[in-house]
């Protein structure tokens, strides 16, 4: 997506869970070995929430981050180097040993193409990493798109709609031609705090899958549609005694070491 003024990222919104966020990218470096030499390149950085340990990581390496988002960019910190580039598209402008991306390649149409494309642009022995969330058949999501559709049928059509991530073993079928691939997923069961007016849930989604909805209404009907997104999330997700709300999350990862 190209940014605009409408659709351009909020940094304080997404940064609520910055922690919850942060921990599968972690997970996700740690299974990356010892990569060709060149630039470690975050692709959809956000606003820099993985640098730090990107650089902890790769503590020699010229640090690149690359993102949509001017907004995010300007927050992003704990680079060498931040650039405004979209990944269905982007290619370095450097040698680079490492493309990493955490939260961000389920954005981007086309993974059969996409992911290939990404691969090609790695040396011998350099690495992809990814990290996306596989949460689209929860109810968090499947809740949004049903009331959207039922809600406002003349701007929300969900007919023929495929979830953008696909299952590990597609990423590694679609990738093993180029080397080795470690393909998984993991479900975390992530605690959200209570909040005095909104569901935990909502305020978790609010920022990232729930924009592409939010950004078609207005008025009235926002506050229409939130108020029966709550009350849904409400039965999903029933709020433990002190409020907070406990929430499973499902994340898709994949490794790729290229061949030699």
């Amino acid at each position: 997506m190209s940014p605009t003024k409408s659709n351009d990222w909020n940094p304080e919104t997404y940064s609520r869970f910055r922690g919850l966020r942060l921990r599968p990218a972690l997970d996700l470096m740690m299974q990356i070995g010892t990569p060709a030499g060149g630039a470690v390149v975050d692709l959809g950085c956000g606003d820099g929430a993985a640098a730090a340990a990107l650089r902890a990581r790769f503590p020699k390496r010229r640090l690149v981050g690359v993102d949509t988002s001017p907004a995010m960019l300007a927050k992003a910190r704990g680079y060498d180097a931040t650039l405004l580039g979209d990944a269905a598209v982007w290619e370095p402008e450097e040698p680079v040993g490492v493309i990493f991306s955490n939260a961000a390649l389920h954005w981007v149409a086309d993974h059969e193409t996409l992911m290939p494309r990404l691969a090609r642009l790695l040396p011998d022995y350099g690495v992809l990493a990814v990290q996306m969330p596989g949460q689209h058949s929860a109810p968090s999501h499947a809740i949004a798109r049903d009331l959207a559709a039922g809600m406002f049928p003349d701007r929300f059509d969900y007919t023929g709609w495929r979830p953008a991530v696909a299952m590990p073993v597609d990423y590694h079928r679609v990738l093993s031609p180029y080397g080795r691939v470690n393909a998984w997923e993991a479900e975390y069961l992530q605690r959200l705090d209570p909040h005095d007016t909104d569901h935990p849930v909502r305020r978790f989604t609010e920022s990232t899958m729930l924009r592409p909805i939010l950004e078609k209404l207005a008025g009235p009907d926002v506050g229409d549609f939130v108020a029966a997104y709550d009350a849904a999330l409400d039965a999903a997700y029933p709020k433990e005694a002190d409020g907070s709300v406990l929430f499973p999350f499902r994340r898709v990862f994949f490794v790729l070491t290229k061949n030699g």
